[in-house]
């Protein structure tokens, strides 16, 4: 009996936090987000991609303002849109020259704004090594595209540079949240244009070097029935990519 009483104890204990978590308004205003009638379409993906999760990660709230990094069709943006409200606003950033490759995702983001659902959502159209925000914002987003920017056809822009701009581009105490596919351990940026991946220890240091601080990691999207030797776009991984998710924040000081 004693063993019993312990046992339901200990579980009591370990489901406080999640209960917490989920009781918060930041926790009530992402739930209510994601079940959002207007990301029906959405919904199928949720489980997979798990939104909430990387919304619960990202710290994001009502009121602040996001500035999420090339949206692709908007996955993200329509929950962003919905947890940041009325008084928040989420900012999409096209790069030119992604924009040329990424005709469907260009015109899914003119689509979403034009829906006055999505009124506190504009779009910011700059080269890639360039990046600027008319505000500064609380919370800089981009999922799977952190690897495109020293690529090529993006015009192999300086990643140190780009970081530094994505600081400047912060509020003290803000986020810098990345989700990216990863690459095998120790391969830096080499598979970046081929595979589309890239070293997760090469990303913190980068990012680390233009002076933000390490301030976690989730590992929800992680999946380690993958090798890291395919082409995220092969069948028999497309969706299922081993990814990070890593949180960076520019001191307050």
């Amino acid at each position: 009996m004693r063993t019993s009483a312990l046992f339901v104890f200990a579980l009591s204990l370990a489901a406080a936090p999640i209960f917490a978590q989920t009781a918060s308004p930041a926790g009530q205003s992402i739930a209510d987000a994601v079940n959002d009638p207007a990301r029906v379409a959405d919904k199928a993906d949720d489980a997979r991609r798990k939104v909430a999760d990387v919304m619960a990660f990202a710290e994001v709230k009502p009121g602040q303002k996001v500035l999420e990094l090339i949206p692709g069709k908007g996955y993200f943006t329509r929950v962003f849109s919905a947890v940041v409200g009325p008084e928040g606003h989420v900012f999409l950033v096209w790069p030119d020259e992604y924009a040329k490759e990424d005709t469907e995702g260009v015109g899914a983001t003119r689509t979403l704004i034009a829906d006055a659902h999505y009124k506190n959502v504009s779009v910011l159209n700059q080269p890639a090594a360039q990046l600027s925000v008319p505000e500064k914002v609380d919370l800089v987003f981009t999922a799977q595209n952190y690897h495109d920017y020293p690529d090529a056809f993006m015009g192999k822009v300086d990643l140190a540079a780009f970081n530094k701009q994505v600081f400047a581009a912060l509020k003290p105490g803000g986020l810098f949240v990345i989700v990216d596919h990863v690459a095998a351990a120790g391969s830096g940026m080499r598979d970046t244009d081929t595979l589309h991946r890239i070293d997760p220890a090469i990303v913190k240091k980068q990012v680390e070097a233009a002076g933000f601080v390490f301030d976690g990691e989730s590992n929800v999207l992680r999946n380690p029935d993958d090798k890291h030797d395919l082409k995220v776009f092969d069948k028999s991984i497309r969706g299922h990519t081993d990814q990070f998710i890593y949180r960076f924040r520019k001191p307050k000081a």
